[in-house]
């Protein structure tokens, strides 16, 4: 059944405000913590996530110009631009954009893909715990294993593989199947190496080999 556009809307908010929720207990240590992305700590993964809620499909062709078409050079810019003098600093301006609704020329559900895998780096790190949507994960996993790497998904990596949700009707793919969680095999075809652990079946040696 097609989920209408509000409700995935709905969804999205919601992650944006149970994250601000978990953020607003931290201390500034654990601000600085760093998260699941390479390089960047809990205080970069919060600032990213402000920034994306800001982004418009032109906005985003702009600034993708501007950093030469180079994806990780405009994530950094986005974080510095976001990025607080501190925590709390931050913490409001993911307050001031927790309902906003533009999108970059993307799937809409890649708003999903960013709420949940960006806030399973903040949260994994820090041992904190959501449950969260089966509705949400499902529909981030099979955007993700539709689209392209070279747009930030991991369709070329599903592709070897068959992904096999224990918890939910999830089956991607052909190949030596994986299965666990749906939220650890989106985790997983994110490049999250630490959801490997979850995960069981003659594909998991491949998948990890892949990532």
């Amino acid at each position: 059944m097609e989920v209408a556009v509000g409700d995935v809307w709905a969804m999205v908010h919601a992650e944006r405000a149970a994250l601000i929720n978990d953020l607003e207990c931290l201390d500034a240590k654990q601000w600085e913590q760093p998260s699941l992305c390479a390089k960047w700590s809990v205080h970069d993964v919060a600032a990213h996530l402000a920034d994306t809620a800001r982004t418009t499909r032109l906005n985003f062709l702009v600034g993708l110009a501007r950093a030469r078409f180079d994806f990780d050079r405009l994530n950094a810019r986005g974080v510095e631009r976001e990025r607080g003098a501190s925590p709390q600093e931050t913490l409001e301006r993911m307050r001031q954009v927790a309902s906003r609704r533009p999108t970059p020329p993307a799937p809409l559900d890649s708003r999903l893909v960013e709420e949940v895998v960006h806030g399973e780096d903040i949260r994994r790190p820090l041992r904190l715990a959501r449950s969260y949507p089966m509705e949400a994960v499902v529909r981030s996993l099979r955007l993700q294993a539709r689209t392209p790497a070279s747009l930030g998904g991991a369709k070329e990596l599903v592709a070897r593989t068959r992904l096999m949700a224990a918890d939910a009707d999830v089956s991607i793919g052909e190949g030596p199947e994986v299965s666990g969680p749906a939220l650890s095999l989106l985790l997983a075809v994110s490049r999250r190496r630490v959801a490997l652990d979850d995960l069981d079946g003659p594909g998991v040696t491949t998948l990890a080999a892949a990532i």
